[in-house]
């Protein structure tokens, strides 16, 4: 219990902190972010005076107002679930636009995640049960491809597989005229969605399989040498067995506790990757609100970014905690 609890602490001050980074960046950059929005809104049109307050509250501007008093603002309207407006695409809600966008990245960056993870851990287990053999040659190619960067690897990609061969849509996440009219998507919209998501997968698997294979491998030729597995050999179980039930079991749990932290630079990557792809997801939702300077659309997808990468490492440490005792014990 004393193991949970204080993981529980950490990452609820860790939370407080992100939320407070995210309060004061617009405060701490030069000029003044409110007006800069203010004055690209009224060119798109005329902007009430209420959204020009709750401009000037929600980014901090030259008024009266405390700083502290802006922050319980912040948190006031964070806690209703306001993130503010957006200006690329006013009048509408920062929530809905992150709404719309963040099934795509989970869906997209979440399966090819855990389909590089599965065969990484896999693959590495058998090519640390059979090191010294031909298939130790399977780790300098995934290496390579692990060292190029996301953004390159999308482009030889797409012009390999969508521009020559024509296999795969070029760009987007779905097909316009397939989109459905109603508010439950269809089956051949499901299908077209998952059609223009391959590229973007392969990318993602590609680029990350090769760190879970390496580092497999060698947990497992450490293992092996463990005292317990040759105990296990001396037994006479067989070697099936031992591969599964205590070579691979054990040489995969730092792998385990890694998963949530390469899930941080996954998505950190996405962001180029999914603007090379035009894919809806929140990566290019935070491209589009970089170029536009559209500080409260920053705010959202970053905070949202966040909490998503927090909330994926407090459940690998727990899962780490329930499969390894000895984390739980050592606090």
């Amino acid at each position: 219990m004393k193991f949970y609890a204080r993981r529980i602490t950490i990452y609820l001050v860790t939370l407080w902190a992100t939320i407070s980074l995210n309060f004061l960046l617009p405060r701490l950059m030069p000029g003044d972010p409110a007006e800069i929005l203010i004055a690209k809104m009224q060119r798109a049109g005329e902007v009430s005076e209420t959204t020009i307050r709750n401009i000037r509250l929600i980014l901090g501007s030259g008024d009266d107002v405390p700083l502290w008093e802006q922050y319980l603002g912040y948190w006031g309207r964070l806690l209703q679930g306001d993130l503010g407006i957006s200006v690329t695409k006013y009048p509408t809600p920062v929530t809905e636009l992150i709404a719309n966008a963040l099934p795509w990245t989970l869906v997209l960056v979440g399966l090819s995640t855990v389909i590089a993870f599965v065969l990484g851990i896999g693959i590495g287990a058998w090519v640390g049960w059979r090191r010294g053999t031909w298939v130790d040659h399977l780790v300098p190619g995934t290496t390579v491809l692990q060292s190029i960067p996301y953004f390159w690897l999308a482009l030889i990609l797409v012009a390999v597989f969508a521009v020559n061969l024509r296999w795969f849509p070029i760009f987007g996440g779905y097909d316009v005229f397939a989109f459905p009219e109603g508010p439950e998507p269809t089956w051949a919209f499901l299908s077209d969605a998952i059609y223009h998501g391959i590229l973007p997968a392969i990318t993602i698997v590609l680029s990350s399989v090769g760190g879970w294979l390496f580092g497999m491998r060698n947990m497992m030729v450490a293992t092996l040498s463990e005292d317990y597995i040759v105990t296990a050999e001396a037994k006479g179980l067989r070697p099936r067995r031992i591969l599964q039930a205590y070579a691979s079991r054990n040489a995969a749990i730092p792998s385990i506790a890694g998963f949530s932290i390469t899930l941080g630079f996954v998505v950190a990557g996405s962001i180029v990757m999914e603007q090379v792809f035009t894919y809806p997801g929140v990566g290019k939702l935070m491209f589009q609100a970089v170029q536009n300077n559209d500080y409260a659309l920053m705010q959202g997808v970053f905070l949202v970014i966040t909490i998503t990468v927090l909330a994926a490492n407090f459940l690998m440490d727990l899962v780490y905690g329930f499969i390894d005792p000895r984390a739980r014990h050592n606090v």
